[in-house]
């Protein structure tokens, strides 16, 4: 258990780093250029998924998986991620009438469960494994 907690404390600070990113694009596509909330932070989210991808494959799960079999994961990870933020930032903002930072933290931390649960049991296939003992 501590080192799944470890593994999450790691995965939220990159995270974060990855999240700030996102945050940024979306605030400056909005202000700076009127973009919809929804479409700017879709575009945040899948630029900062390159920088957390790489973050991720070495610092936290410190992963050794071929990018050639870890990256298609990640990426699939990414885009179903992609679309729970944006189906959460159009019901945010278009439907419940939320501010949009607001309703990009609920986003974030829907998203945030969802991608390192699929991160670390298949993408890069590290939560729960142990090393087998040699005999």
């Amino acid at each position: 258990m501590r080192e799944l907690f470890a593994k999450f404390i790691g995965f939220a600070g990159t995270g974060a780093i990855a999240t700030g990113i996102q945050y940024a694009i979306l605030i400056l596509l909005r202000e700076g250029l009127g973009i919809s909330p929804v479409y700017a932070s879709a575009l945040g989210y899948a630029i900062a998924a390159v920088a957390n991808y790489l973050m991720k494959y070495h610092w936290v799960f410190g992963s050794d998986e071929h990018h050639h079999v870890a990256g298609p994961k990640y990426a699939l990870v990414s885009l179903t991620g992609l679309a729970l933020n944006t189906l959460l930032m159009y019901l945010g903002t278009e439907i419940l009438g939320l501010y949009y930072l607001l309703a990009q933290v609920i986003a974030t931390a829907m998203v945030l469960i969802w991608n390192f649960t699929l991160n670390g049991i298949w993408t890069f296939r590290a939560i729960g494994q142990r090393e087998t003992p040699e005999p």
